[in-house]
């Protein structure tokens, strides 16, 4: 609520461009951040596939953690092939799923994070509930849940060689 009610800030938001605008030649990396929302908006977001897609096939660090690891359920690559098929992954976890649904009392998300990316041929791995957990396959990095955010980091500054 502070963000919204700082001017300042909200001003920021005024100039962001649309992802589809951005040249990714213009980037080194790719981090999709989490939260509750992408589960509901990352699936099927068209410009965020092209985008995972791109620099991935591009060879640039590709990473995500927590929910926001959604935005790599539906990414298909050039040969058509899922770009999780095949890799070890993590993202938020059926357990902490069940954990969050329990303290909130309802079902919370629309679909597992985890039983769509085994579905896509993923090897889906995690470190514990609520555990900071990150991998890497390649250059394809991915954080278990928000106390990953760090780890995902290391990983990927490690990787850009900064």
């Amino acid at each position: 609520m502070g963000f919204i009610h700082t001017p300042e800030l909200m001003a920021l938001l005024d100039d962001t461009p649309k992802l589809a605008d951005l040249n990714p030649a213009d980037f080194d990396a790719l981090l999709i951040c989490g939260g509750q929302s992408p589960m509901f908006t990352f699936p099927d977001n068209t410009d965020l596939q092209d985008a995972v897609r791109t620099f991935y096939e591009a060879e640039k660090v590709t990473g995500a953690f927590c929910h926001g690891v959604a935005a790599l359920v539906n990414v298909r690559l050039s040969n058509g092939s899922p770009l999780v098929a095949g890799k070890t992954i993590t993202g938020f976890s059926n357990v902490e799923e069940d954990y969050g649904n329990k303290a909130a009392g309802v079902e919370i998300m629309p679909w597992r994070l985890e039983d769509v990316l085994r579905e896509r041929g993923a090897n889906y791995v995690m470190g514990g509930l609520f555990k900071a957990f990150a991998v890497r396959d390649g250059r394809l990095v991915t954080g278990q849940q928000q106390y990953s955010g760090r780890e995902v980091a290391r990983i990927v500054i490690t990787m850009l060689g900064v």
